[in-house]
């Protein structure tokens, strides 16, 4: 095993050396004054973080638990959605609204492809009883971005509220929820928020409250929003939060603060473009016809399992980055690069493939991509 282990995958991503010294530190009790005031300055810098001037909502879960929380409380069963879907994450939010018997409109695309908001235009005036439209910011399966600004406009013309899963966008791609008319932005803690899975934020718009407020009993107990709302009037949780995570992230958050969310998005765009010019060099085929700027997804070459390439990335150079998932399994290669990753990183990927692929007697100039990369990083 190499001796130096280096995690690119889209989550969870590495975890700064200073959070994980503060998660090191001994548990202390939640039910606190301390805590209270830990939760609320944590809470208002995730209002930067999401662009938003909405009240946010923190649960103890994955991000999934922040889907499932925002379709179950602003949609009744036997109501209808509009999911839009170009990928794994946006089938999950037809599963959750068939879990809970809710409606799931339909409007997919070929995974590789981005829903196009003329898409979304017609789903809603074919269907002006949908309550909400469910859409994902970075579909990480294919690394399609989506145009969530133009679909806040259509939604916004209308009775839905816009519900945006941005678990793996968040903190890495630009994402202005109220600019955008997002009425609930979904994020998880383990991807470009540089923390371990075990938190979800949510922002909650006014027009999504009113949504809530509408349906009076949903079917659940723990991710009951208006629950969680009240104890945030005295900036506490309804149940255990897991508050040594909080503390740990933050420090993460100070660490973006610090250099400005803008900035963090500008440094996302120049690591993905150097990404893409590096495995374009190496004659790789970029998958996503619409790419985002959290992660490179690229093709395996002809004939070539990706499965093969990326376990001997991993067994070779430590390098761990991520398969296809589903029907797209051995097809392609997921390079992350939300979070704390820095150009080395990056370089560090690209070279690793280019080994790979050359010992498996694929045509490729050894050195040719990483050249690419470095290029892109020594302009300003």
């Amino acid at each position: 095993m190499p001796l130096k282990q280096r995690l690119l995958t889209p989550g969870p991503t590495p975890v700064p050396e200073e959070t994980l010294l503060e998660l090191a530190k001994p548990v202390f009790f939640h039910r606190t004054a301390e805590f209270r005031q830990l939760l609320g300055e944590v809470l208002r810098d995730l209002q930067t973080i999401f662009c938003t001037k909405n009240q946010i909502i923190p649960l103890t879960s994955s991000g999934t638990g922040a889907l499932e929380a925002a379709l179950v409380n602003s949609v009744p069963a036997g109501k209808k959605v509009i999911c839009l879907i170009a990928g794994r994450f946006g089938e999950r939010w037809k599963n959750i609204a068939k879990a809970y018997g809710i409606e799931a409109v339909v409007v997919s695309v070929p995974y590789g492809q981005a829903v196009q908001p003329e898409q979304l235009q017609k789903a809603l005036a074919d269907h002006p009883d949908a309550l909400a439209v469910c859409a994902t910011l970075s579909e990480t399966s294919t690394g399609i971005g989506h145009d969530i600004a133009a679909f806040g406009r259509l939604a916004a013309a209308t009775p839905a509220i816009l519900i945006v899963d941005a678990v793996s966008g968040l903190g890495a791609l630009e994402c202005r929820t109220d600019d955008w008319h997002i009425d609930i932005c979904c994020t998880g803690s383990q991807k470009a928020l540089m923390l371990p899975p075990g938190l979800a934020f949510l922002s909650v718009s006014a027009k999504a409250w009113q949504a809530i407020e509408r349906h009076p009993a949903p079917p659940s107990f723990y991710f009951d929003l208006k629950k969680a709302r009240k104890s945030l009037e005295n900036n506490d949780t309804p149940y255990t939060p897991a508050h040594t995570l909080i503390r740990g992230l933050r420090v993460s958050l100070k660490k973006i603060l610090a250099e400005g969310i803008e900035n963090v998005w500008k440094r996302q765009a120049k690591y993905a473009q150097a990404a893409r010019a590096g495995f374009q060099a190496l004659g790789l085929e970029l998958f996503p016809a619409q790419p985002n700027n959290a992660l490179t997804v690229v093709k395996a070459p002809p004939g070539i399992d990706s499965t093969v390439v990326l376990t001997r990335l991993e067994q070779q150079y430590g390098l761990k980055l991520a398969n296809g998932q589903d029907t797209l399994k051995g097809k392609i290669i997921r390079l992350a690069h939300m979070g704390y990753i820095d150009q080395f990183d990056i370089l560090a990927a690209i070279a690793g493939v280019e080994l790979v692929l050359h010992a498996m007697g694929h045509p490729v100039e050894v050195g040719k991509g990483v050249a690419a990369a470095q290029r892109v990083f020594a302009t300003s």
